[in-house]
């Protein structure tokens, strides 16, 4: 459905590592503060149930983008920083990463999008080079280079026609296909109500989310990276005189985040870590864990009134058994409605789903599947644009969160311009799985080397939060 020329597709063991002291200046680059500092081993790190009480970047979240930075912080071997990552969900059940459908697309309307997913693209396409661990199996993560394919009506093409000059202009590579290419070559698509195609011929499709996970995760263990089954509870904060202060607190002289505090999952204890960065990757949780550093609720005149605009939303997926599908040749479709769907294997499974209309957002208390949604609002739009679909039958289906950033739905993705040490990266409304190896790099870019350097994201950072700026992407899913 077309609203002011944007189109709406929804889519649906630990080693013991080698760690330098801590790094006291935290608003330098560590390339300016790495000198001087001692290898030692703290006893606490010997312990892999147990974080350190000291540590050079905590990564709060161990889902797809903690793990990815923790790793492209780790590969850098000549700065040396020791990393941390508290996870609180040690088996992942409810991690936004697990439950995703694993596309990846270079069809946005932003070029910086475009240039995050075609980063992300050649590094998962090489990822044995990078990823593999010495001992353990090649990391595999079953990528299907099968295309996107975006359906838009009459009133919707033009759309299709802008993003295509962008996304050409940028290097992707995808084509157009008017009504008759698109039945000559997807003879099982209805097209009679379709008036144009974008198709991605090269590097898109989708993958394995979860062996995405995995391969980072291992990977940045064996470069030493730390991951603890903790939940963060707490912070503590100093202004720039080095007096503690209260999150709401005005503060003099700037303000830093001095230690977070964390509980153990598996036992009552607490722990306090000094950490000279912190990256926020706490996914749909982001605002929440804001709040609780006075971000949305500090001094106007830090900016800290402005709130992370990152909420949890829920979101279906369906499996559907369809014997007379399309198969080999079908690519990731997105309805012009916004219903999407994806072979799973060869057997007749297909991966389905659609977002919620506004207002019609489920309860986000649990991760229960409203079965009805697909009766009503899927399956009829499924099966008039894939014919073979009025005979299917659902063979299981799941719930997972997405990110939602309220602005824009795109990632925020740089420091906070108030807490110098705090690096965002959250927000990315479901299109964050397949841009995190970008992010990950950009991540430990900004905090070893001041910036992003392989793609200037500055634009993606959370001063747009702060004017209310937000960058609009033509092309949601």
């Amino acid at each position: 459905m077309m609203t002011t020329g944007v189109l709406h597709l929804t889519r649906c063991g630990l080693r013991t590592i080698g760690c330098r002291a801590f790094a006291s200046d935290i608003t330098k680059p560590f390339r300016d503060v790495r000198d001087g500092f001692s290898w030692v081993v703290p006893k606490e790190m010997v312990n892999p149930n147990r974080p350190p009480t000291q540590v050079d970047v905590l990564i709060i979240g161990g889902g797809i983008m903690g793990s990815s930075a923790a790793y492209f912080l780790r590969e850098v071997k000549k700065y040396g920083v020791s990393v941390a990552v508290i996870e609180k969900d040690a088996t992942y059940a409810r991690a936004s990463t697990v439950l995703s459908v694993g596309g990846i697309r270079q069809q946005f309307s932003t070029p910086e999008n475009i240039l995050m997913s075609m980063y992300s693209v050649k590094f998962m396409k090489s990822i044995k080079d990078s990823l593999s661990v010495e001992g353990m199996d090649p990391p595999d993560i079953q990528f299907n280079d099968q295309g996107y394919l975006f359906l838009a009506n009459k009133d919707q093409e033009h759309i299709l026609y802008e993003n295509h000059i962008t996304q050409k202009d940028n290097g992707a590579q995808v084509e157009l296909l008017q009504q008759a290419k698109l039945k000559e070559r997807f003879p099982w698509l209805n097209t009679e109500d379709i008036a144009l195609g974008s198709y991605g011929i090269e590097n898109e499709g989708w993958f394995d989310p979860w062996a995405l996970l995995r391969a980072f995760r291992s990977k940045a263990i064996d470069l030493g990276a730390g991951f603890y089954n903790a939940e963060v509870t707490g912070f503590s904060i100093k202004d720039g005189l080095d007096n503690i202060i209260e999150p709401t607190e005005r503060a003099l002289s700037g303000r830093k985040i001095n230690t977070v505090e964390v509980s153990m999952m598996n036992s009552p204890e607490k722990i306090e870590i000094n950490a000279a960065h912190i990256v926020m990757a706490a996914g749909a949780w982001s605002g929440e864990m804001g709040r609780m550093l006075g971000i949305g609720t500090g001094p106007s005149d830090e900016d800290l009134h402005i709130p992370i605009p990152v909420f949890p939303r829920k979101r279906y997926v369906y499996v559907v058994h369809c014997p007379d599908g399309p198969c080999i040749d079908m690519p990731f479709i997105v309805d012009q409605c916004g219903v999407y769907i994806r072979r799973e294997g060869f057997g007749g499974n297909f991966l389905v789903g659609r977002a919620p209309e506004e207002g019609e957002e489920p309860d986000i208390k649990d991760l229960s599947v409203d079965y009805d949604f697909f009766e009503e609002k899927i399956w009829p739009h499924l099966a008039h644009r894939i014919p073979a679909m009025e005979k299917l039958k659902v063979k299981s289906a799941w719930a997972g969160y997405y990110d939602h950033n309220t602005l824009d739905q795109n990632g925020i993705i740089g420091r906070h311009p108030t807490y110098k040490n705090l690096t965002i990266a959250t927000g990315f409304s479901g299109h964050g799985i397949q841009q995190s190896p970008a992010v990950g790099k950009l991540i430990s870019e900004i905090i070893l080397k001041g910036r992003s350097l392989t793609i200037d994201v500055s634009k993606f950072g959370f001063e747009r939060c702060i004017s209310d700026s937000p960058v609009l992407e033509k092309c949601v899913v």
